[in-house]
């Protein structure tokens, strides 16, 4: 039935304007389609919206006649001149702006009841009643989002530059953590972020230049320590094609990449490094490189990088060369290196699960 005929006949139907053959018919449509049914309830409810709006209307003029002959008959008292001049003035002044702004707002709300009812698809109640918990957990989650931001704002200076330059990972539970050098270049602050967004404010402890290595400690009320860490900082060196894998933030969350160490020296032989056939970007300058067994063997650095897939990474042993440098310069210094890995015979999927929550972006203020 077109919507022109089905409008008609429901109008029909309500104003009891049907025979009884039409009517008998009209119902047996109603029980066998639910949007025919629905389509009639709902364009009852908007007739008896504009039934209650005339009734209003009706009451209106017939209290304005009352007020009129009341005063008439001297019951009540009319306006004093002044005062009514006033409202005549307002009234002449702003009629238009206000016959307008009635017009347009009485037309909309007419025609948004009648066009929705009419045209809109028809939902179930409960579909309805889904919909309003969806808006109201969206509320919610704005809401919690808005907190955590101006969380995030206060552990920035105002007005400081922030360069996203690298990826950072815990060797101690405390919240000591490497990275390197080259990634603080020009630091004034360091704002770390882990896997799950949270920031922290950190403080450098150390860096090497020579060996492009850093020690961080993140010094913010919000942090937590953890009671160990799943992976340990191997002091051994690695066989030529072993297999490894790395996680930083080249992007806004931890990316996996994997490959083999393809030469036992770095770039043009230097001895503190490694080369690795492996795709890394500049954001994972800093971050892990792992064996098989779940322990870190090098630091990822990118700065070297020469060519597509092959990158170099600094050798762990030198992370334990840079505590000892710290201890020595601190003797009260906490450090306690983490060495033992507790990944061995896991699969590669359940140690990422376990080191993930230890890599962080360094986020550097300038």
């Amino acid at each position: 039935m077109e919507q022109h005929n089905l409008l008609e006949a429901a109008e029909r139907y309500l104003r009891a304007e049907m025979s009884a053959d039409e009517r008998q018919a009209f119902e047996a449509m109603r029980r066998t389609n639910p949007e025919l049914d629905q389509f009639v309830v709902e364009h009852h409810l908007l007739l008896d919206r504009m039934d209650a709006y005339a009734d209003r209307k009706r009451l209106k003029a017939s209290l304005h006649d009352i007020h009129h002959t009341l005063q008439e008959n001297g019951d009540i008292r009319a306006l004093e001149p002044e005062v009514r001049g006033r409202l005549a003035d307002l009234w002449t002044r702003y009629r238009r702006v206000i016959g307008v702004a009635a017009s347009i707002a009485g037309v909309t709300a007419l025609l948004t009841s009648g066009l929705t009812s009419v045209f809109s698809p028809k939902a179930p109640i409960t579909e309805v009643e889904a919909l309003r918990r969806k808006v109201s957990s969206l509320e919610r989650q704005s809401s919690n989002q808005r907190a955590e931001i101006n969380a995030v704002r206060k552990k920035f200076e105002p007005g400081a530059e922030v360069s996203f330059g690298g990826t950072s990972f815990l060797i101690d539970p405390n919240g000591y953590l490497v990275t390197s050098a080259h990634v603080l270049k020009d630091a004034t602050g360091v704002v770390l972020q882990n896997n799950a967004g949270e920031e922290f404010r950190a403080r450098i402890v150390m860096t090497d230049p020579q060996r492009d290595l850093a020690i961080l400690r993140i010094e913010d009320e919000d942090f937590t320590p953890r009671t160990s860490l799943p992976y340990g900082i191997s002091r051994n060196g690695i066989e030529l094609a072993e297999p490894v894998f790395t996680l930083g933030y080249p992007k806004d969350e931890v990316v996996y990449g994997e490959g083999y160490l393809s030469a036992r020296s770095g770039l043009e032989g230097d001895t503190l490094s490694y080369q690795l056939s492996i795709s890394a970007n500049p954001g994972n300058s800093g971050g892990p490189v792992i064996n098989r067994k779940g322990e870190v063997i090098g630091i990822l650095n990118a700065r070297q990088a020469k060519a597509e897939g092959v990158v170099f990474a600094i050798r762990s042993r030198n992370i334990h060369r840079l505590v000892e440098a710290i201890r020595a310069q601190d003797k009260e210094t906490d450090i306690c290196l983490a060495t033992q890995t507790r990944l061995k015979g896991l699969d590669r999927v359940q140690q990422v699960k376990r080191i993930q929550d230890c890599i962080y972006m360094v986020k550097v203020l300038m």
